[in-house]
Parts: C-alpha cells; structure tokens; sequence
C-alpha cells in the first residue's frame, strides 16, 4: 500500500529530530458551500534537525516512531 505525502509549512524545531508541520487544505463546508481552509499539525521525524521553522517541506507516512511521531520528513520545497 503506498504511503500518504503531505506538504505543509514547519512551525516549530524546539524538539530534538522533530519537526511539527501544519498541513492545510481546501474543503466545501457543508451549509454554506463555500471553500474554507482547514488546517492540521502533524510531529513529523526529522533525523539530522536540519529544517528550522517556517520551512516547505513534505512528510511521509511511516512506523511508529513515538506515541506522537508517525511521519518522516522527506525534504524541503523550493
């Protein structure tokens, strides 16, 4: 089964090799039918501490590396 990627924005690098990155998109809300924005934090595994915040960076689904972490850092967006 192949594994989600998500693009977001890092928000914070206070944890040592994690990241939290906040993923937004784009939903219809049901009543009004008009486009809002969502958004959702992910801790997101970063091995080497090489993103700081504010950063465009994809993250992966993986294992379970914590009770919070089941996210890898792939690398930074341009």
């Amino acid at each position: 089964m192949p594994k989600r990627i998500l693009t977001g924005v890092v928000t914070s690098d206070k944890n040592d090799k994690t990241v939290t990155v906040r993923v937004e998109r784009r939903v219809t809300h049901p009543v009004y039918k008009k486009i809002i924005r969502q958004s959702k934090k992910y801790a997101a595994h970063d091995e080497k501490n090489q993103f700081k915040e504010g950063d465009k960076v994809q993250i992966r689904e993986c294992r379970p590396l914590s009770k919070s972490k089941r996210w890898e850092v792939l690398y930074e967006q341009a």
